[in-house]
Formats: C-alpha cells, structure tokens, sequence
C-alpha cells in the first residue's frame, strides 16, 4: 500500500515552486510513497501580478493542477509552501486554509502528517514566524506536525546565508527575486520531503 503525499504551493516569482520540486523529489526516494504537487487557485487578477512583477503562474505551472481543499483529505502527508506576507503566509494560500472548514468538522485530517516551507526577501523576512503561523493551522486540524531535524546537517551550515530551520525549510528571494535557492536550501527542502514521506507512512500503518 503507498503512502500519498502532496505539496500544495503557492508561488508568485518561482522561487517557493523551486522548493515543492526538491520537497517532492525527497518524497519520491522513499519507497512506496506517492507524491502530488499542486498548486492553489490565485486570488490577484492579471494586472495586479503584472505590477507586482509575478511570474505568468499561467504558463509556468500549467502543468500542475489546482489544489481543491476538499480533496486533501485523501493524502497521508501534505505540506504547504508559501511566500510571507509580514510573517505570515499568503492571502492565497490562507484562502486555501479558510476552505478547509468542511474537513475540519469531519476530523479529516486527524493523525496525518503535515509540514511547511517558505520563501521570504531577506534572512530575517519571517521565515520562522510564518513557518510557525502557519503550524497553527496543522494543529487545529489535528496533524502531526513534523518539521526538518538536526539530523540534516544542512541547518548547521554557517559558511553561508541559507533559509531554512526546525520549523521548516525556506528559501531567501532577494529584494528583487534575484536570489535562486542555494544547493543547501534545496539540500534542506529534499530532506524535508523523505523525512516527512517516512513519518507519514509510520503513521499510516497504524
């Protein structure tokens, strides 16, 4: 029997995408495991995202499907990814919560693994503060929350700037999205998706 996971995403410049491909290649390497990368419904018209200097969403992930908050129930683990928004996450990907109230009454999402990463502009952006946010959500959904250990010896690098923390992994944008995610962020982001695959199929077979 496989373990389902899905990454759910939002990201308006690339860069939080960039970490849902590297949670979901994680994820693949353990075996048995299923893994579902999509993305949340946009919430900003055209022009907007235009002056804002967002990515066309349209064509870069057109081949990724529109997460629908009802059906998140089916996985055994899901992570969330977002940009922050003064350190917390998205108006988008906070829509895609609010629409989980069904799933909550039913308890759907009780005893199910979940996780959170993020991108921010700078090093002090809110990564830790939206990570943590953004837990809150888990918990009142009654998951598991499970985070990115010191088994990643990833987090103790200090030869360079690197998102990243206990809380999840993360990426730094730059203040113009001139910043990609470093081989250690990705590193962090990978390490994330297995430990999290792991996690979801031990409790699964409960």
């Amino acid at each position: 029997m496989s373990t389902k996971i899905k990454i759910i995403f939002h990201s308006l410049y690339g860069h939080t995408f960039k970490l849902a491909e590297a949670i979901a290649e994680g994820a693949r390497s353990v075996p048995g495991t299923e893994v579902e990368l999509l993305q949340v419904s946009e919430t900003l018209p055209d022009s907007v995202l235009e002056k804002m200097g967002a990515i066309d969403a349209k064509k870069a992930f057109a081949h990724i499907p529109v997460a629908d908050p009802k059906k998140i129930g089916e996985a055994d683990g899901l992570i969330f990814g977002t940009g922050t928004r003064y350190g917390s996450a998205s108006a988008q990907m906070q829509t895609f919560f609010d629409a989980t109230g069904g799933l909550w009454q039913k308890g759907a999402l009780v005893g199910k693994a979940g996780g959170v990463f993020v991108s921010t502009a700078t090093q002090h952006g809110g990564q830790e503060t939206t990570l943590i946010n953004m837990h809150t959500f888990l918990l009142h959904q009654g998951m598991v929350v499970v985070g990115v250990p010191y088994a990643a010896k990833e987090l103790s690098h200090l030869d360079a700037i690197s998102g990243g923390s206990p809380y999840g992994s993360g990426t730094i944008a730059g203040p113009e999205g001139e910043r990609q995610p470093t081989a250690n962020e990705l590193a962090l982001a990978r390490f994330q998706g297995q430990h999290t695959a792991r996690i979801a199929a031990k409790l699964a077979a409960k």
